[in-house]
């Protein structure tokens, strides 16, 4: 299987801090927080379309710099036509849950240590690799459905037989910023923030233009009225604007609980800390 050139920067960092570095403890822990979309729909964040997001997480500290993250997230997203959307006229809303497992890498501004009294702050840095699930949805006669399989835009029909179904399986760049403060010898609390930088343009369902006539949809029909609720639009009209994919966004609080690896941190980062033992 061949690596994209893309993925070489940050596969680099990863083998880097892992070679000067001999590993020194692992953190397992608890977020909490909220996620928000930008896309189609919401070309700029909405907070007030931000949804309950949470998950768990586990870092392996390389050194008081560097530091190797992985976590699971679980939150939806949520867009709405009528805030602040470009195209007007559309009526167009999705939920989406959405599942998230990353891996990624933490940058350390000062040196930091949990247990340490001298360096238990430190603002950081991260960018990895996500591998997420989404399932659009929206109600239609006060059911929640899946846009999905209802083929929005067309796909595979008669009018767009190159146009394929989406997959509900798709890969982002995790990146952003936060803050860690260790409260004591095996405690650390903190907050961050990032976005996610998706490889889809169907986060919301919503990408490229309409296929059916306006004043022949059948509103009965959950897959023709999903597709232009207002039913003023014809065939090829623009839909979405398949140039940008969608993003979406995590900000939250976390606590992780310490567990040595070593009896005695055997790096030179580590020692002369100044713990709190």
């Amino acid at each position: 299987m061949k690596i994209h050139s893309k993925w070489l920067p940050l596969i680099a960092i990863i083998v880097l801090a892992a070679h000067t570095a001999s590993g020194q403890y692992l953190e397992t822990g608890l977020t909490g927080g909220g996620m928000l979309y930008t896309g189609d729909l919401n070309p700029g964040p909405v907070p007030r379309l931000m949804r309950p997001a949470m998950g768990a997480l586990m870092r392996y500290n390389f050194s008081s710099r560097w530091v190797w993250k992985n976590n699971l997230l679980v939150g939806r997203v949520r867009g709405q036509d009528l805030e602040g959307s470009e195209l007007s006229g559309r009526s167009l809303y999705f939920e989406s849950r959405i599942t998230e497992v990353s891996s990624q890498m933490e940058f350390n501004f000062l040196d930091y240590y949990t247990g340490s009294r001298r360096q238990s702050f430190s603002p950081y840095l991260f960018a990895g690799l996500s591998l997420f699930m989404f399932n659009p949805q929206a109600q239609f006669n006060g059911q929640w459905v899946d846009l999905q399989p209802l083929r929005t835009e067309g796909q595979d029909t008669q009018m767009y037989p190159d146009r394929r179904p989406y997959a509900r399986i798709s890969l982002a760049i995790p990146f952003g910023m936060g803050l860690k403060l260790s409260l004591n010898k095996k405690m650390t609390v903190g907050m961050e923030a990032g976005y996610r930088k998706t490889f889809t343009d169907y986060l919301d369902d919503v990408s490229k233009t309409y296929y059916l006539e306006g004043n022949a949809i059948d509103p009965a029909l959950p897959e023709e009225i999903m597709s232009d609720p207002l039913r003023n639009h014809s065939p090829g009209m623009q839909r979405g604007n398949p140039a940008y994919e969608d993003w979406y966004a995590y900000a939250g609080v976390f606590i992780t609980y310490k567990i040595n690896l070593y009896k005695t941190p055997p790096c030179n980062d580590f020692k002369n800390v100044g713990r709190f033992d």
